[in-house]
């Protein structure tokens, strides 16, 4: 297997003859590395640059670099996606570092947006609650049928 090291844009680049691919050493990484990472596809990690949650420094060439940076903001998205905030949200609670570096208005927004989360789950809680218990009334209800019907 053929190795060759290329400089480009400050960036070392690990170039490999095995399928062309490009790994980026350093940590930095290529899009197709970070999507293998997340287990998304390469278009979900570019939708969030579309929609500005993520700003990856971009080689001369175009190319996506993504730093810790951007892979602790993906760990954010997909934990803020499993809880139920909007993309939207998340966005704008992952923006407020960039303003603030300390992550003080940060923590602020996601405790904000935390305790609105807990009502909404709290009331999905209940409204579960009752479907499972009116679901439970049925099958009992049709299973005394099904007694009646087989006598």
């Amino acid at each position: 297997m053929k190795l060759t090291l290329t400089l480009m844009v400050n960036y070392i680049y690990l170039i490999s003859g095995k399928r062309g691919e490009v790994k980026l050493v350093d940590n930095r990484y290529a899009i197709h590395e970070v999507a293998k990472r997340f287990e998304v596809s390469t278009r979900t990690i570019r939708y969030y640059e579309e929609m500005g949650i993520l700003k990856p420094k971009r080689t001369n060439g175009g190319q996506r670099v993504y730093t810790k940076k951007e892979l602790t903001q993906l760990q954010l998205i997909f934990r803020g996606k499993k809880f139920g905030f909007s993309l939207v949200e998340i966005k704008e609670m992952i923006r407020l570092f960039d303003q603030d570096p300390t992550g003080k208005q940060q923590l602020k927004k996601t405790i904000e947006y935390g305790y609105l989360k807990l009502g909404e789950v709290a009331v999905r809680i209940k409204e579960l609650e009752e479907v499972r218990k009116e679901m439970e009334r049925y099958i009992l209800s049709f299973q005394e049928k099904l007694v009646e019907l087989e006598e």
